[in-house]
């Protein structure tokens, strides 16, 4: 069985319109979501909205989650005070994108699990039991297997750190999707993971991210013009 996952739309209408057209190609046998499918972009109801009518299975991002309970930001944001500019943006555009989902949304995507088993694999957002924190793409393989060994599965997906990779461990692979938008590693097309048995494959979508960053400059979100900025570099940019 193909197994498609797509991760980290944050809102952005205009990429994942252009991954769907490229599932349509690649025709798997099950799409599934990792999380963060509504903040950080110009359309959250239109994509939770389009996700519901598919029925894909999937789990919850921390996105997701800070939406509903706001403290869980807080308390992440704690952890690394040097970064509490940033993360009081991210906050400053939560009360735009709630207003835009309305209760019914929230309470779906607060309600979807923290992790997807299956025979043999596993699907979190992050980590086991932490949506904010993961190994980066660089981690080392033991740094891998600490976190992610004890799931007791061949095959882990994570999505979060905005960078698709696979690393393939003895008895284990690991596997990042990337993210649909705001890529993280200087590619500003979409990323999304297909699983063929044992065989997994990054594949990237282009899109019109040009019209797209002009769509979350101009949308009314608080800081949308510092979300254009990323979606336009590829890679995380640092507030001026």
């Amino acid at each position: 069985m193909r197994i498609a996952i797509v991760s980290d739309v944050h809102g952005n209408r205009r990429a994942f319109e252009a991954v769907l057209a490229d599932l349509r190609e690649v025709a798997p046998d099950r799409v599934m979501h990792g999380g963060d499918l509504a903040a950080g972009g110009s359309h959250p109801a239109e994509i939770v909205d389009h996700i519901r009518s598919l029925g894909w299975a999937g789990v919850c991002g921390n996105t997701d989650e800070m939406l509903r309970d706001p403290e869980q930001l807080t308390e992440f944001a704690a952890t690394l005070p040097p970064l509490a500019r940033v993360f009081g943006m991210v906050g400053d555009a939560i009360p735009w994108t709630v207003a835009q989902l309305g209760e019914e949304r929230l309470r779906w995507l607060a309600a979807l699990p923290k992790e997807f088993v299956q025979e043999g694999f596993r699907l979190v957002h992050a980590s086991p039991g932490d949506l904010w924190r993961c190994p980066g793409p660089g981690a080392s393989e033991e740094e891998l297997r600490r976190v992610y060994g004890g799931l007791g599965a061949g095959i882990v997906v994570h999505a979060h750190v905005h960078v698709p990779y696979v690393r393939k461990l003895e008895g284990l692979i690991v596997a990042n999707t990337g993210s649909i938008s705001q890529s993280y590693d200087g590619d500003t097309r979409a990323s999304y993971l297909v699983m063929d048995g044992d065989e997994l494959a990054i594949r990237r979508v282009e899109y019109d991210v040009g019209a797209a960053a002009e769509d979350v400059a101009h949308c009314g979100v608080p800081h949308g013009d510092w979300m254009a900025k990323i979606l336009l570099a590829g890679r995380y940019v640092a507030p001026e």
